[in-house]
């Protein structure tokens, strides 16, 4: 058997007409949908939020593809991402933030420490820099603050922040948690954050003129408690701030609750529930922008994977909020899609790969094995091949990735190709791997591929749509007997692509 580590497929430059494109929360039937990259990896970022700087729309968050796991004492922390975009359709990977493999941030934010979450940048126009703030718990304050020259960095530490809130506490504690950073009409710079010493109350302090620290001037107590991750913005001369209503981390339905006030330190109103679970998710952020020359309050949420141990495999719900004639906020309806216009050229780098309406899912080993039939379009020679692919819960045996000829869906004859991909080589989220079987086909032929792998422990994945209605006997299947029968999933495509020479 041979041995393949990932390559980069390359994709062509191609220009696009602008036309209207749908940002998807869910199918059509309700489900959620994994967001996907131009190179058709899964969107890796969460508990961030979407920034708009110069015409580019930037998501913000934290990776989960490295391992990291809550409360798990030996996962390490993986860093904070960032992806750009023209039209919040078509993604691009910038990277992370910062290194995060060190050991000084491997000390201050692996699974033995509380972790580190919330990355938030916003733009200095006087100092003409880019303000990263993280939520950390290895100091007093409970954040860390960075700045950058560009919205994707390098981002450099500075000295930790002064905040009124907590000031006294020890180091090292559950002192402030979940924030946002908001820069008002004026200029002036505001935290909004979680007080975990109260019990989850939200707190808003003005910042510094360089936004790098907190100036003392504080509204304490805007919520009763067991609320967290607050948002704050202006609409119309009102000040808004959401907040998740009650607290939960990496839930998967918690409410969602505002309150108004006409100065960001207050007062503030009564609080208002505008959801009873944030569209299957915890409220993560509200950013104002630009969409078509329009300004939305582009509402986030984290559709977590309920603290499973594989948090990359949660999904994101986006869309805008809508308001009453009185400026206050309409309840959240679920929206599954909403349209922007994409940008008359793709200027991401390469042609998105097709990314529609497909789902991560793990529960390949042991018994269950998947496959997916395709027909060669043209004779030559198999000679690049990605499947998208993710580990989960620890799988102890590599995966195996077979080729056979088939007819009709059903496997012929022995493998035309056994390819080991190793466990150490695949990470959490669900990402294209690279292989070169150099297998020879035939025009017209079936093939089929087969995911399968040993592993009494833990599971690996992959990635799929419903919607393959046209597919003939192309189709997806499953065994749950070591491989010896496969029952066909009508409709059902994995995600894959091929290259024949």
């Amino acid at each position: 058997m041979r041995k393949f580590y990932p390559a980069l497929l390359i994709a062509l430059v191609f220009s696009f007409a602008a036309k209207a494109q749908l940002i998807k929360n869910f199918t059509q039937e309700g489900q959620q949908i994994t967001k996907f990259d131009n190179l058709g990896n899964a969107v890796d970022a969460h508990d961030g939020e979407i920034a708009y700087f110069n015409g580019t729309y930037y998501l913000y968050g934290t990776s989960y593809d490295c391992g990291f796991e809550w409360n798990n004492k030996t996962a390490p922390f993986c860093g904070f991402k960032s992806y750009s975009s023209k039209d919040m359709v078509t993604w691009k990977d910038e990277g992370y933030l910062f290194d995060a493999k060190t050991p000084l941030w491997q000390s201050r934010c692996d699974g033995k420490t509380y972790g580190c979450f919330r990355p938030h940048v916003i733009y200095n126009k006087k100092n003409k820099t880019y303000i990263l703030w993280i939520n950390v718990y290895d100091n007093v304050s409970g954040y860390r603050v960075f700045t950058a020259k560009t919205p994707i960095g390098p981002f450099i530490e500075t000295k930790e922040p002064k905040i009124a809130v907590n000031s006294n506490m020890p180091a090292a504690g559950l002192n402030n948690g979940d924030h946002d950073l908001f820069i008002d009409d004026d200029g002036t710079g505001y935290l909004a954050l979680t007080d975990w010493r109260t019990r989850g109350t939200i707190v808003i302090e003005q910042l510094t003129d360089d936004y790098l620290s907190g100036t003392g001037k504080v509204a304490r107590s805007i919520t009763n408690g067991n609320t967290e991750a607050p948002a704050l913005f202006k609409r119309k001369g009102i000040y808004y701030v959401t907040y998740s209503d009650p607290n939960c981390g990496y839930c998967s339905g918690t409410g969602t609750s505002y309150k108004t006030a006409r100065s960001p330190l207050g007062p503030w109103s009564e609080g208002k529930k505008i959801s009873d679970n944030s569209c299957g998710g915890q409220p993560s952020f509200v950013s104002t922008m630009k969409v078509n020359s329009e300004t939305i309050y582009l509402y986030g949420s984290d559709l977590w994977n309920n603290a499973a141990k594989n948090e990359a495999l949660a999904n994101f719900y986006w869309a805008p909020l809508t308001f009453a004639e009185d400026g206050s906020i309409n309840p959240m309806e679920c929206i599954k899609s909403f349209s922007v216009t994409k940008s008359k050229k793709n200027t991401s780098g390469s042609a998105p790969l097709e990314t529609n309406d497909f789902k991560a899912f793990s529960d390949i080993g042991g018994k269950i094995q998947r496959s997916q039939s395709f027909t060669a379009a043209k004779s030559g020679r198999l000679k690049t091949f990605e499947v998208t692919t993710l580990k989960n819960g620890y799988p102890l045996e590599d995966l195996s990735l077979d080729f056979y000829e088939s007819e009709a869906g059903k496997i012929k004859g022995s493998p035309l190709a056994k390819i080991i991909i190793p466990r150490d080589s695949l990470g959490w989220s669900a990402r294209g791997f690279v292989v070169n079987p150099n297998v020879s086909v035939t025009s017209g032929k079936q093939y089929t591929f087969v995911l399968k792998s040993d592993t009494g422990k833990g599971f690996y994945g992959f990635a799929y749509n419903d919607s393959a209605s046209n597919s003939g006997t192309d189709n997806a299947a499953i065994s749950t007997d070591y491989g010896q029968t496969f029952t066909v999933e009508k409709n059902r495509k994995l995600k894959f692509n091929w290259l024949i020479e």
